[in-house]
């Protein structure tokens, strides 16, 4: 079970690291699949993991300069309100219909990254039709409303949503994917604290799991830089993207079998 843990922290925290997103939405499906933690407690600890994670690879982006900080405020005042809703619908979900829901938010983060990817090379990041940054009322709904969904699925899923954070920034704010990474995983950080804090005492965290989870995804995030220099941004994503797919079908079939089949046969063991 260690291993796992340690396995799965790496490699969230390598795409946490290169990507600015994508790993966190793996966390959940691990914890309860691999490490047998409740869905509910899963959503809680990976809020943990992936926030503690986030913070460190912000740190060193930070250093380098690759932080909008006030496109990151702008987010995390957002998110942080809209988190506390997607907490408190987290404790009303039945367990298996949270991973249904999970699985599905995984397929629309696998044909966003696969989208993302088929962007020309040459086209510049963030134009609009007449070339030039979008802006104005159109620009700013598009963040609100980003930071909106993301802060509520961080609450709901416990996912950093740096998936869709990522690409809001590069569109609507006419960042370079350098500078998104970097105000992705500061918008993460302040997200998955506020959907924690509104969670505190409402139930146990499995520590033994989420230390050693969390101190390989930290060694991962801060490998991932290194990883995202040697191969091609759209190898990196595509690749992961078909991981996603993979794990979706994998997590709809085991929750389908828990929300149709005989009761309880979709939780796992304990």
């Amino acid at each position: 079970m260690l291993a796992v843990a340690i396995l799965a922290g790496v490699v969230i925290g390598l795409s946490l690291g290169a990507l600015g997103g994508g790993g966190s939405i793996l966390t959940v499906p691990v914890l309860v699949y691999a490490l047998g933690q409740r869905p509910q407690e899963a959503t809680t600890a990976s809020l943990i993991i992936v926030g503690i994670t986030a913070i460190t690879a912000a740190v060193g982006h930070a250093r380098a300069g690759r932080v909008q900080w006030r496109a990151a405020g702008i987010f995390g005042v957002l998110g942080v309100a809209a988190s506390v809703g997607g907490s408190a619908v987290n404790r009303l979900v039945d367990p298996q219909v949270l991973l249904l829901a999970f699985a599905a938010l995984m397929l629309v983060a696998a044909l966003a990254m696969f989208a993302r990817t088929r962007s020309d090379a040459s086209d510049a990041p963030g134009e609009d039709e007449d070339g030039g940054r979008p802006r104005g009322l159109r620009a700013a709904s598009r963040v609100v409303v980003t930071a909106l969904v993301v802060g509520f699925l961080t609450g709901f899923l416990g996912v950093g949503g740096g998936f869709l954070v990522v690409p809001a920034l590069v569109l609507a704010m006419g960042d370079a994917m350098p500078v998104a990474v970097g105000t992705s995983l500061v918008v993460i950080s302040i997200t998955s604290l506020g959907a924690f804090i509104e969670r505190l005492g409402s139930g146990s965290v499995p520590w033994a799991v989420v230390v050693p989870f969390t101190l390989a995804a930290i060694a991962g995030s801060l490998a991932g830089k290194r990883v995202a220099d040697r191969i091609s941004g759209t190898s990196l994503t595509r690749a992961f993207a078909a991981l996603l797919v993979a794990v979706a079908g994998y997590v709809a079939v085991r929750a389908g079998l828990g929300v149709w089949g005989p009761a309880g046969e979709g939780l796992p063991a304990r």
